[in-house]
């Protein structure tokens, strides 16, 4: 938002409220009841008169009220009142508006009363940059931005009883500050006796129901964790991870701890600020899934509990939780966007992609918040959140700095449950497949079978589902069961849905004729 004085200096916010523009009709000086007799001028009227008994006569500030009693001409003042605001320039505000006070100099200066002060200004709060985990990627974090900073109010000076009534007035007609101001002066001017206003400090007991997003966040938030992972030469970043279970393991994204898997350190803090050093168990680079255990776990851990990922529907309300640009422990909230929606992504160290049949959130998903739970309203994960498409990071899986732009994407926790329980059990990942290579170009006709597999390998495997199937290079697979298939990588997501040893019906075309097949998937293990 911005104002009429933007980019414009303007002075700190007087200790008074400000004082009304004062109309035509009040500067006029007025007879009083000694005909003839000259009057002093008297200051401004206020548009409202002021709620308080006026001073009595011969107090300090007072206007005298003829020619009689003050004595004619009055002495001229050994200096004109100071204005703290004169030559500055006054900000445009609603009923305030800007410039110099009528019958003062150019710049307002000897004006009587002073002109209205400007709006306090206040410091904008800076944008730190934070961690650098985006898309596949880890890095460091930063500050985040500083606190808004007000200017010093001046001091309020001695004036006239006019004045003083006017600030008065001003305060009264600010609002529900002012208007109780007024009632209390009110009060104490009332001797027929007192009333005690007392507001509560209560609004009451707050109940947060169990599916409520606070209720939610406050179960879920205590089996989070933000991770920290540093490879031997210092290089990481800030991650998320939640409890899987009582043992103390962690499930989160492998490029979370990637930095940490050969030797590096690697640490979890909880929500309470307790911090445990952990050890990777095992982490599987295709699924982007990773297993860390902590090393002296506390023995009250309360493992999250795992919902469906295949009951999800989209419109479904998610929360997600994680440390988005370092900021631990930040809830966000949204819906399912999409389900199936294929994304391959890296952990930006050049090795293997990862390729997934993703949940699609709106839910905001920033560098930081990889590795978090993905929930349902009921506070079960539905998945793991990994990846985030950005306007700024050229792509999914480009390692340039991104942020949320509403499109956020989670590993299935069905799939993650799997893989997790097989680095928990192994320590090795194992993959679903068809015994194929398939061409990772990006088109809208399928997954074609290459002319030749990885390493000069035949890109049929003998022996292998694919092969006992009757498939041959050249072959175009459409779908695999009612999946449409539109390119290998979404392929590749797809079979790895799946377990090996399921059953699966695959669509081909092959000299422009559609043909479908039955295979059974085979298996493979580790990233190798």
């Amino acid at each position: 938002m911005s104002t009429e004085n933007e980019g414009t200096a303007v002075p700190p916010a007087p200790s008074a409220p400000p004082v009304p523009v004062a109309s035509p009709e009040a500067s006029r000086p007025h007879p009083t009841s000694d005909a003839g007799a000259p009057t002093t001028p008297l200051p401004p009227t206020p548009s409202a008169p002021p709620p308080a008994t006026p001073p009595a006569p011969g107090a300090a500030g007072a206007a005298p009220a003829s020619a009689a009693e003050a004595g004619w001409p009055p002495p001229a003042p050994s200096a004109p009142p100071q204005d703290p605001y004169a030559g500055a320039p006054q900000a445009a505000h609603p009923g305030h508006p800007g410039g110099p006070t009528a019958g003062g100099g150019a710049d307002g200066a000897g004006a009587w009363p002073p002109p209205p002060p400007a709006t306090p200004s206040y410091a904008d709060p800076g944008a730190g940059a934070g961690t650098a985990e985006g898309v596949g990627g880890a890095g460091g974090g930063s500050d985040w931005g500083t606190t808004y900073a007000q200017h010093p109010a001046p001091k309020a000076g001695r004036g006239r009883g006019g004045l003083v009534a006017a600030v008065l007035v001003a305060a009264l007609a600010a609002g529900g500050l002012g208007g109780g101001l007024g009632y209390t002066l009110a009060k104490n001017d009332d001797t027929s006796g007192s009333t005690t206003v007392s507001a509560s400090d209560s609004g009451g007991s707050v109940k947060r129901d169990p599916g409520t997003v606070a209720g939610v966040a406050a179960k879920a938030l205590p089996s989070t964790v933000t991770i920290e992972a540093e490879s031997t030469n210092g290089e990481g970043g800030t991650g998320t991870g939640f409890v899987f279970d009582t043992q103390g393991h962690i499930v989160t994204n492998n490029h979370v701890v990637a930095d940490a898997v050969d030797g590096g350190k690697l640490t979890a803090t909880f929500p309470d600020g307790k911090k445990y050093n952990a050890e990777v168990v095992g982490h599987a680079q295709g699924y982007d899934v990773a297993v860390i255990k902590l090393k002296s776990a506390p023995s009250d851990l309360k493992p999250l509990t795992l919902g469906n990922s295949d009951k999800v529907a989209v419109g479904d309300s998610t929360i997600a939780i994680g440390a988005p640009f370092g900021l631990s422990n930040t809830v966000t909230t949204g819906i399912i966007s999409a389900k199936n929606r294929p994304v391959a992504s890296s952990d930006g160290t050049g090795s293997n992609a990862s390729y997934m049949s993703a949940l699609q959130t709106d839910a905001s998903i920033n560098p930081g918040n990889s590795g978090g739970p993905l929930l349902d309203a009921q506070g079960n994960v539905i998945g793991i959140n990994s990846a985030i498409q950005s306007a700024s990071s050229g792509g999914l899986g480009s390692t340039g700095q991104a942020g949320s732009i509403g499109l956020g994407f989670a590993i299935p926790i069905n799939q993650a449950k799997y893989v997790a329980q097989q680095l928990i059990k192994t320590g090795k990942p194992v993959y679903a497949k068809i015994g194929a290579s398939v061409s990772l170009e990006e088109s809208a006709g399928g997954a074609k079978i290459s002319d030749q597999g990885s390493g000069g390998t035949e890109a049929v495997e003998a022996g292998g589902p694919a092969a006992q199937a009757g498939l041959k290079s050249g072959d175009v697979i459409t779908k695999l069961d009612d999946r449409v298939i539109d390119s290998g990588p979404t392929l590749i997501g797809e079979i790895w849905t799946h377990k090996p040893g399921d059953k699966v019906t695959l669509t081909y075309e092959r000299g422009g004729k559609t043909h479908t097949v039955d295979l059974t998937l085979g298996s493979r293990t580790g990233d190798s």
